[in-house]
C-alpha cells in the first residue's frame, strides 16, 4: 500500500507523513524535502524557488519524475506531496487541511532554518498565501488539476484542532491499518 498525504502549508502533511511511516515501519519520501534540498543547492528560498517554478517546468519534472517513479518502483511508503496523489494515483490519497492563522503560527513557531523569509508570523501567513496561489497557478497551467479539490482524495481531515497523534489514527483507521 501506498500512501500519499497532500495538504495546505502548516497542516501537518510532513509531520503526519513522518510518524505515520513511523509507526507502520515503512520508507517517508517527501517531494517538498526534495525541493527545499533543491532550494538549498540553488542558494535560495523555499519561496524563490516556487517563483523561479513559476517560470518553467524544470523544476516541477523533477519532482514529477520522482514521484511517479517512486510509485512505479517502491511499495509500502508514506510520501508528502501536494501533487502525489495525482502521479500515484492508485495510492490511498489523504488531504490535511488547516486554518490559514493556524497554519502562519504552526510554520512560524516551527522556525524553519530553510524558511528565512518567515520572520514574523504575519509575514509567515503572507509566504503561505503566495506559495499556494504559486502552486495552484502551476498546477492548473501545468496538469489543469487543482491540488485543493477535495474530491481528489480518498479521506479529508480538518488539522486545526487536531495534534499529529490524532492526525495519524485518522488516517490509519480510514486507510484500514
Amino acid at each position: 500500500m501506498i500512501i500519499t498525504i497532500a495538504g495546505l502549508p502548516g497542516s501537518g502533511k510532513s509531520t503526519a507523513a513522518k510518524e505515520l511511516a513511523k509507526q507502520l515501519g515503512w520508507d517517508h519520501h517527501s517531494i517538498g524535502d526534495f525541493m527545499r534540498e533543491i532550494a538549498q543547492d540553488r542558494g535560495v528560498s523555499l519561496l524563490e524557488i516556487s517563483k523561479e517554478a513559476e517560470k518553467g517546468r524544470e523544476i516541477d519534472e523533477l519532482l514529477d519524475q520522482k514521484s511517479a517513479e517512486l510509485g512505479k518502483t517502491e511499495d509500502n511508503f508514506v510520501m508528502d506531496s501536494r501533487l502525489g496523489w495525482h502521479f500515484i494515483p492508485h495510492s490511498f490519497k489523504v488531504f490535511l487541511k488547516v486554518d490559514e492563522e493556524e497554519a502562519a503560527k504552526r510554520i512560524f513557531s516551527d522556525k524553519r532554518s530553510h524558511e528565512g523569509e518567515n520572520t514574523t508570523k504575519e509575514q509567515t501567513l503572507e509566504n503561505i498565501k503566495q506559495r499556494k496561489k504559486s502552486e495552484e497557478e502551476r498546477y492548473m497551467k501545468y496538469y489543469n488539476v487543482n491540488p485543493d479539490d477535495e474530491s481528489n482524495y480518498d479521506i479529508i481531515i480538518d488539522t486545526t484542532e487536531l495534534n499529529i497523534e490524532d492526525t495519524v489514527i485518522e488516517i490509519k483507521k480510514a486507510a484500514g491499518l
